[in-house]
C-alpha cells in the first residue's frame, strides 16, 4: 500500500453501470497517487459488478443489498480509515495529481472540510455549468484556493472524513437528487468551509442510462424537505413556494406535491433551523443567484 493510499479513499457508488464503471476504475487504478478504492454496489443485477470489480487488484467492493441511493455512500464511509474521502460515480473520475493537490490543501487549511473540484464533461473536456458558477460565488475566497460555497457536487469533492461522519453523510430519506444540500448546510453548521477548488479535475463522462424525469421530480421534493429541516418557517414557505413554480407541468406538480406531503411528518420529526451565520451565507449566495 503506498503511503498515499493511508491518507485518502476514493469511495465509487455505482448500479447496473458495468460498461461506466469499468472506465472509471481504470482511470482510478492508473492514478500515480495510488489511493485505495470502495466501490459500493447499489443493489445492482446480474453479478455484474462483481465481474468489473474483480478485474482491478486491491479495489474493494461493499454490497448495500438494496438501491439505496445517495445513502450508499454511507455505507463505504463508515469503513474509510484514512482522514479524507474523495468521491466520484461510476462515469466520473479524478485526474492524476488531482487528489495529491486536495490532500496538501487539506493539510494547509483545517477549517476547510470539503474541497469541491473543476469537472470537464465529455471527450471535449467542456466545462460543467455547475463549476461556472461556483467560481464566481458572492463569498470570500480562500486565498491560493478558491471561492468558498453554500454547496457541492457528490460525485467531484474530496472530504475530511470526520466531517462527513459527524454531519451523518446523506439522508437515506431523500434517495438521491439534490442530496448535497442537507449535508452541506450542517457541515457549513458546525464551522466548517465548503470551497470551489479549480486547480482539482474531476472527468465526467455522462452515462446514457439515467431517468431524467424521476431525478427532476426529486429534485424538486427533496429542495422542499431540506428548507423544512433546516429553514425559519417563513424562509421554508417561501423556498417551497418557489421550488414548485419550477415544475415543468401540472402532473409534475402534483406529483412533486404528493411526494413532500408522503414524508413531510417524518422530515419535521428532524427539523432543526440553522444557525444564523449559516442562513446568512445562503441568502448573501441565493440573492446573487436571484440578480
Amino acid at each position: 500500500m503506498s503511503s498515499f493510499a493511508q491518507l485518502v479513499t476514493v469511495v465509487v457508488l455505482t448500479h447496473n453501470r458495468p460498461v461506466e464503471l469499468t472506465r472509471t476504475l481504470s482511470h482510478l487504478s492508473a492514478l500515480p497517487e495510488k489511493p485505495r478504492v470502495i466501490v459500493v454496489d447499489n443493489g445492482s443485477t446480474g453479478g455484474t459488478t462483481a465481474g468489473v470489480v474483480s478485474r482491478f487488484p486491491g479495489v474493494a467492493l461493499r454490497y448495500a443489498g438494496a438501491n439505496l441511493g445517495a445513502a450508499g455512500r454511507n455505507l463505504a464511509v463508515n469503513q474509510v480509515e484514512t482522514p479524507y474521502v474523495a468521491f466520484c460515480d461510476d462515469d466520473t473520475w479524478w485526474a492524476p495529481h488531482s487528489l495529491a493537490t486536495a490532500v496538501a490543501l487539506l493539510e494547509q487549511h483545517p477549517y476547510i472540510a470539503v474541497l469541491n473540484a473543476n469537472i470537464l464533461v465529455g471527450e471535449r473536456g467542456k466545462p460543467d455549468p455547475t463549476c461556472r458558477r461556483m467560481a464566481t460565488s458572492p463569498l470570500a475566497s480562500v486565498p491560493g484556493v478558491g471561492p468558498r460555497l453554500i454547496g457541492f457536487m457528490a460525485g467531484a469533492c474530496v472530504m475530511r472524513t470526520h466531517c462527513f461522519s459527524k454531519a451523518g453523510g446523506y439522508c437515506p430519506r431523500f434517495f438521491i437528487g439534490g442530496e448535497e444540500s442537507l449535508l452541506a448546510m450542517d457541515i457549513l453548521d458546525a464551522g466548517y468551509d465548503i470551497v470551489f477548488a479549480p486547480t482539482l479535475t474531476v472527468h465526467h463522462w455522462p452515462s446514457e442510462r439515467r431517468h431524467a424525469l424521476q431525478r427532476e421530480d426529486l429534485l424538486l421534493r427533496n429542495a422542499i424537505w431540506t428548507a423544512w429541516l433546516r429553514l425559519p418557517g417563513r424562509m421554508a414557505l417561501q423556498h417551497t413556494m418557489r421550488t414548485l413554480r419550477q415544475s415543468r407541468n401540472r402532473s409534475q406538480y402534483w406529483r412533486v406535491v404528493k411526494g413532500v406531503l408522503k414524508g413531510l411528518p417524518a422530515i419535521l420529526a428532524k427539523r432543526r433551523p440553522l444557525q444564523p451565520r449559516t442562513l446568512q451565507l445562503l441568502k448573501t449566495v441565493w440573492q446573487h443567484e436571484t440578480r
